[in-house]
């Protein structure tokens, strides 16, 4: 009988909050516009902090109303206001919330609020603007569909330092990209913010900050102008170095950081300039200190890691600055080890960021190692193995096809330091290292291939096949399977390297493997013969040929399906040459062999015979 009432008990208290929060928005439908006044401000201080009243309030339609009170010309200044303050504490509860405020249109009427000539209304609906367009759910496009909005925020700026802080921080989340960069910049963004960065209050100084980095980044334009802006006297290079020193929050210190790496890289200083040599890459090098946070730490790895990717003598100053190589391999150590109780909060927390803390690190180590083979070899002799093989390990699965993190780490040149693993005494290194080409060669585009080979080098290619170690082995023909994929790519590889492939894969074929390494050499054959070109290097060796017929015999299915492979694609009638190579196979007596096997047990040995034989009858 007890179970009977939990229902009614559960109904009675969802009915009682329903009950406390309609209300509210009862209130806001009086006739009396100083008890909807008086309303307002109540539901206001109801839902500070209080998601769960948030939610109710937003469920029961409030918002609707706020908005048509917000718009409302017979409503006092004092109640739209309000109204805006409300709006806005509901957009800072979840993302359910703030796609809630976006389906009843908030943006366009807090926009519309922004011609008011009240500041304090003004300032209330660029808070809550602001709260509604930092949240990941809301369209940054939301903020350029009406031409005229960018030029009357520039006009807003010099309202108040509410208004500085709350436009420069609706900007810097909304510049996504080259287009938003070049409207902020055609109406006059570098001008009307500059002067913010001596502003009294730091929240505006960070603020402007945040919005000069971001229309910097990768942007010739904006960072040859802002070279030479002045501000009070000053460069804004100068400005920005004067930000990173010591005595700075490390936010601004790292934003400055930030600004001038972004103005290097776009063209506008020079690498050798005293400015990034000087101060902002010795910024950046501390920032990646474990005395700092880690979101610092990965921010100013990735920052370091962008600075120094196409100057080999900033990735020599780096190599050096402050036992920076040493440092990264700190990089590995998260999540730490938890000894109390009250620690688990720092270890969820190290737990959700190890992941960017580690790529971070790939991604810097990368840069440090992409032109100089000293610092290649510094970087693995200075981090210890156990780190490397963690590093590694990890790597290998950042670097899978779909991945968010494999272009990024393809293009700060982690091809050679991969190589540089695979040439290890460690047998895991040189497992890790193989294994992350691997991953790297899967589905990659032509150049990437090249890459690869080209770094490796045949001759170590053809190391690591007689290497000793099983998984190595395994790991390399699993590269060279990836590498030979797709047929342009298959004959390409095969026109340049395909004597030494075809060497290789009769030693494997001829020694004493396993069969798995046998298979996969068998598989590698297959792609070959899925080649337009490069089939005629099968065709073209009878030894090869001999041991194809051998495998098709075997007593390990496996095998032999692997040999059916190459039989399939080398027979293929809708191909050029087919009936040529058919008839050579016949006269080795494969078809008599097919024959045997369409009679098998095994019903995928079975199928796949059949289906070969009907290549000759068709």
């Amino acid at each position: 009988m007890a179970c009977l009432l939990e229902t009614p008990i559960r109904m009675s208290v969802l009915s009682e909050v329903t009950a406390s929060s309609r209300h509210y928005v009862d209130r806001l439908f009086d006739p009396d516009p100083q008890k909807v006044l008086q309303g307002v401000i109540d539901m206001k201080n109801a839902v500070i902090g209080n998601n769960k009243q948030k939610a109710n309030l937003i469920v029961l339609g409030a918002v609707p109303r706020l908005l048509y009170l917000l718009q409302q010309e017979a409503s006092s200044t004092e109640l739209k206001t309000e109204c805006a303050v409300v709006l806005g504490s509901l957009a800072m509860g979840t993302e359910n919330n703030v796609k809630s405020l976006l389906d009843c249109h908030i943006i366009p009427a807090l926009l519309q609020g922004l011609l008011s000539p009240d500041l304090k209304f003004i300032e209330a609906c660029l808070r809550c603007l602001r709260t509604i367009f930092t949240s990941p759910v809301t369209p940054e496009e939301l903020l350029y569909t009406d031409a005229t909005v960018i030029p009357h925020l520039m006009a807003l700026l010099s309202r108040s330092r509410y208004t500085q802080e709350y436009i420069c921080q609706i900007f810097s989340h909304c510049c996504k990209g080259p287009d938003h960069q070049t409207i902020l910049f055609n109406h006059g963004a570098v001008q009307n913010i500059a002067h913010l960065l001596t502003s009294p209050s730091y929240k505006v100084r960070m603020q402007a900050l945040k919005c000069f980095s971001v229309l910097a980044f990768e942007n010739p334009q904006v960072s040859m102008t802002l070279v030479n802006v002045l501000v009070d006297g000053e460069l804004l290079p100068q400005i920005f170095v004067k930000m990173l020193q010591r005595d700075k929050p490390i936010e601004m210190q790292l934003t400055s950081a930030k600004c001038l790496t972004y103005m290097c890289r776009a063209g506008a200083i020079r690498t050798d300039d005293s400015c990034i040599v000087l101060k902002t890459l010795p910024c950046l090098v501390r920032m990646c200190s474990k005395e700092r946070l880690l979101e610092e730490r990965v921010e100013g790895a990735e920052t370091l890691a962008y600075l120094i990717e196409p100057d080999v003598e900033l990735q020599r100053i780096a190599s050096i600055t402050d036992h920076l190589i040493a440092m990264l391999a700190d990089y590995f150590k998260y999540p730490s080890s938890v000894s109390a109780i009250t620690d688990i909060k720092r270890l969820d927390h190290d737990l959700k960021h190890a992941h960017e803390l580690r790529q971070a690190a790939f991604k810097l180590y990368a840069s440090l190692g992409a032109n100089d083979e000293d610092i290649r070899k510094k970087v693995l002799q200075n981090a210890p193995d156990e780190i490397l093989v963690v590093a590694s390990s990890m790597l290998c699965n950042l670097l899978l096809e779909f991945s968010p993190s494999k272009e990024p780490i393809l293009e700060s040149g982690a091809v050679e330091l991969l190589c540089g693993l695979t040439q290890s005494e460690n047998p895991a290194l040189r497992v890790n290292g193989i294994w992350a080409l691997m991953n790297m060669a899967f589905q990659a585009e032509q150049k990437i291939k090249a890459d690869i080979l080209r770094s490796l080098s045949t001759e170590q290619l053809f190391r690591l096949l007689s290497d000793s170690d099983m998984n190595v082995l395994m790991k390399t023909l699993g590269l060279l399977r990836n590498l030979l994929s797709t047929r342009p790519h298959i004959d390409k590889i095969m026109s340049t390297h395909g004597k030494q492939i075809m060497q290789a894969v009769t030693l494997i074929l001829e020694g004493e493997h396993s069969m798995e390494v046998k298979e996969q050499t068998l598989c590698i054959l297959a792609n070959i013969a899925d080649g337009t070109t490069a089939k005629e290097l099968i065709m073209t060796n009878d030894d090869i040929l001999q041991k194809i017929k051998y495998y098709m015999g075997h007593s390990h299915v496996k095998l032999q399906l692997a040999a059916m492979f190459c039989i399939s694609n080398l027979i293929w009638n809708e191909e050029e040459g087919s009936q040529e190579r058919q008839d050579k196979l016949r006269d080795m007596g494969i078809v008599d062999i097919l024959h045997k096997l369409s009679q098998s047990t095994d019903s995928n040995l079975c199928d796949k015979a059949k289906t070969a034989l009907q290549q000759y009858l068709a």
